[in-house]
């Protein structure tokens, strides 16, 4: 299956080929930055599995660790590459509309995560 993740304004896009390796909820202060949320909603696809991009797209580098692209026009951060996650392009889960992935499977930096977010017990945690 081939999904597209587009930005608010959808002038921007990544397409996607096949189902992510992660599909995680993050409560880490970098992830809630990027959403300006309680928590980001990230989707880790292998590099491989990227089929195109497009749009006007800036980088911004989170330090020596995160690259991250969004839009020129609408701000969105869109999809991004970490030291953390060699090899995978992780996409704002989010952003895909017309093809929805499914439920994540796992939530992580939960000691960092707000009180009143109950996350369903069957996912998987980490840190």
């Amino acid at each position: 299956m081939t999904r597209t993740a587009r930005c608010c304004c959808a002038q921007c896009s990544i397409e996607v080929d096949g189902e992510p390796a992660i599909n995680a909820i993050c409560h880490c202060a970098n992830c809630k930055r990027r959403t300006g949320s309680a928590f980001g909603w990230s989707s880790y696809f292998e590099n491989s599995q990227v089929v195109g991009k497009s749009g006007d797209l800036k980088t911004y580098h989170v330090r020596d660790e995160q690259q991250r692209w969004f839009c020129t026009q609408c701000g969105t951060t869109l999809f991004w590459q970490s030291i953390h996650f060699p090899g995978q392009t992780g996409i704002a889960g989010g952003c895909f509309q017309d093809a929805p992935l499914p439920e994540p499977s796992l939530t992580v930096a939960t000691g960092d995560g707000c009180a009143w977010i109950k996350l369903p017990t069957h996912w998987r945690t980490s840190f």
